[in-house]
């Protein structure tokens, strides 16, 4: 384990360059230390002989005693020496280095940052940073900025790869009232990364005492595997992980020479790690935030919501974010709902959303969230809107809404959106525990996404089918490039992909032998282009050997042409996989219908290889198109099991043949009887 018990719990700081200034960050971090840390605290500072009512040492080598923790908040240029000095002389294990200029500045810098992770390597140490915010826990706060939240062992453990963004979202937590247990920025990870610290926290959890809510933010993802593994094995153990990962807008700018590469990008290959992960992706520092407040609340276990407002317009915004999302917001009627309104003011209205106006009262509130909680069984949860209508002081409402969330078995999300008019109030709400959703669309759209997030399956690798030894057989055989289409069949045999029969014919001699064994009607394909159709190599619906021999002339013709494909002329919905290698992540799975539906629209979901036969299936349930699969007004679908066994035995043969780079089966065609490959393009780069 890379991070260390003197990082996480030193029994001795010591602070370097710490300063009397708290406008500087070696004078800040000292103060934020001096507030909560109870064990030894010794400074280096060659110019002061007290800063801070700390005695001051001018040198490493002069403190008197061993020490765990070194922050380090000195010029770059002196980090490596100092470090140096602390591990040969100090015996020290765990170090934060604040300081920046280095990889992130200059080649220079990158060789003062080595020097130091070599230094720390020596001692089987850790090293946080450098160009960091620094560390809290309940331990310590080794960190120079503000705002440092009132920690809770319920609140998020949050790890974030840029100091300036951590700080950003810190603050956006703070003002929703959101809880943190423990920070920690990554700054450049020289040699601890976003994956080392969750790796930390998945071997050091305990499900008595540690968080169950994980945030992150991302800029680059080093190691993907470790990403993946860790997160998974968090939310195995109940726990909720939500992350941003910035930097991916090159993504498919790059030339491509098929959908597969167009469509898996390098963010498509974020998504379907997160996916296999676990991991609720988010945008925003908001929207990772409203997450976050989503996690702490009691589940929705249900998908009905009773919408209570005084104000119509929020009401609306919201129903309609809900209802986007796929969380219904049902009427609500019958005699319970009148008994309700008769404890209203005239105009209210009880049929969902529950309006109770602008005058309605803090008892009123009460009946209906009371009447939400115990008459109407179909009601799963409530979202209370109740800003400030500057008629009447609005805490004692604030102070029902508390009580009541604390009683109440449903849920309940407080939006409370006047945070100008009734900015006290609010803050007096969350110091009391609460969260508050300001936004009530960001509400709807974070409650949406968590939860209609499904739980990642264990990883697992599916060999059902799957002869390996011969697909490494063949894949050593082959050249780089296109394969040929013998070469794919195969390789698709091998992996128990099904494919459409078909005769390959390089020249006229070939087709004179070989005419009286092609079925009709047939479909015929140039072999050479990579775009068939842009260069008219295709042809279908092919009926007798005139007609045959006339577009076999008239394909060999064709620019680049090697031969041509005959195939039988078959029937049924058309289906598109695809796979791109992208580097670290694997290959990134697509799938959808062929067709139209790819080239046009679009219509693919992503998984990351290798994949288990409910990943696979939860690829196709997201389709937009799913219904066409299942058949819709009197058309027969196809077997979406069967379907989905292709793709999870492709995944399989593509996490042993990491050669192929990328892959194309568009179309296969699916009807009753089976699904079977028509069109497939393997591309191997070694």
């Amino acid at each position: 384990m890379m991070i260390n018990e003197q990082l996480i719990n030193p029994q001795s700081i010591v602070v370097v360059g710490a300063s009397n200034d708290l406008q500087k960050p070696g004078g800040k971090i000292l103060h934020n230390i001096l507030e909560c840390y109870r064990g030894e605290i010794y400074v280096v500072n060659p110019n002061q002989e007290l800063v801070q009512g700390v005695k001051s040492y001018p040198t490493i080598v002069d403190l008197p005693k061993d020490v765990d923790l070194a922050v380090v908040a000195i010029a770059a240029k002196h980090c490596p020496a100092a470090v140096r000095a602390l591990t040969t002389k100090k015996n020290t294990t765990a170090f934060i280095v604040i300081s920046a200029g280095f990889s992130e500045e200059s080649a220079q810098g990158a060789l003062y940052e080595q020097e130091m992770v070599d230094a720390v390597k020596v001692v089987n140490g850790c090293l946080m940073g450098p160009n960091c915010i620094g560390i809290i826990n309940v331990n310590h706060h080794s960190i120079f900025t503000q705002p440092i939240p009132m920690l809770d062992p319920s609140g998020a453990d949050f790890i974030s790869g840029s100091g300036a963004t951590a700080v950003f979202i810190l603050e956006t937590g703070v003002a929703l009232g959101l809880k943190f247990n423990s920070i920690f920025s990554v700054g450049n990870s020289a040699q601890i990364g976003v994956e080392d610290v969750l790796a930390y926290l998945d071997e050091t959890f305990d499900p008595d005492h540690s968080s169950k809510i994980k945030l992150l933010y991302i800029e680059s993802i080093s190691n993907p595997d470790k990403l993946l593994h860790h997160a998974n094995s968090l939310v195995h153990k109940g726990c909720k992980i939500a992350a941003i990962k910035s930097g991916t807008s090159e993504a498919g700018m790059r030339a491509t020479q098929s959908h597969t590469g167009a469509m898996a990008t390098p963010d498509t290959a974020v998504d379907a790690l997160f996916k296999k992960a676990g991991i609720v992706r988010c945008y925003g520092r908001l929207e990772l935030a409203t997450v976050a407040a989503v996690f702490m609340a009691k589940e929705l276990k249900g998908d009905n919501m009773a919408v209570i407002t005084h104000a119509g317009g929020p009401a609306v915004m919201l129903t309609d974010s809900l209802s986007q999302g796929g969380i219904k917001i049902p009427t609500i009627q019958g005699i319970k709902a009148d008994l309700l309104r008769k404890k209203l003011y005239d105009g209210s209205s009880v049929g969902n959303p529950i309006d109770f106006l602008a005058t309605g009262t803090a008892e009123q509130l009460a009946d209906i969230i009371d009447a939400c909680e115990k008459d109407f069984d179909h009601i799963d949860a409530m979202a209370v809107i109740f800003g400030s209508p500057g008629l009447f002081p609005v805490r004692e409402v604030y102070e029902v809404l508390h009580q009541k969330m604390r009683t109440c078995q449903k849920p309940i999300y407080p939006i409370l959106p006047s945070v100008v008019n009734a900015d006290d109030d609010i803050k007096y709400f969350i110091s009391k525990g609460n969260i508050n959703f300001p936004d009530e669309v960001m509400l709807g759209h974070a409650l949406s996404k968590v939860h209609n997030f499904i739980k990642p399956v264990k990883e697992a690798i599916q060999m059902k089918g799957v002869d390996v030894p011969t697909i490494r057989a063949l894949i050593s055989g082959f050249e780089d490039g296109y394969l040929k289409p013998e070469q794919v069949q195969k390789l698709f045999a091998a992996a128990g992909i099904p494919m459409v029969s078909e005769i390959m014919i390089k020249n006229e001699k070939e087709l004179a032998k070989k005419i009286e064994e092609i079925p009709y009607p047939c479909v015929m394909k140039v072999v050479g282009p990579i775009h068939k159709s842009d260069v008219g190599g295709v042809s279908i619906n092919i009926n007798s050997s005139f007609f045959l021999e006339k577009e076999f002339n008239r394909m060999m013709s064709i620019e680049n042409v090697q031969g041509v494909v005959i195939q039988p002329m078959l029937e049924g919905i058309e289906l598109f996989i695809g796979a791109k290698y992208e580097q670290g992540f694997g290959h990134v799975m697509l799938c959808g219908l062929g067709g139209i539906f790819v080239e046009v629209l679009k219509d693919v979901s992503s998984g990351l290889a290798p994949l288990t036969k409910e990943e696979a299936l939860g690829m196709i349930n997201d389709l937009k198109g799913r219904q066409i699969l299942e058949g819709i007004r009197g058309q027969e679908g196809i077997d979406i099991d069967e379907f989905a066994d292709i793709i999870v035995r492709l995944s399989t043969m593509l996490r042993f043949a990491v050669e192929i780079k990328e892959l194309d089966i568009n179309p296969l065609l699916g009807n009753k009887d089976g699904i079977v490959a028509v069109d497939a393009r393997v591309r191997i780069q070694r």
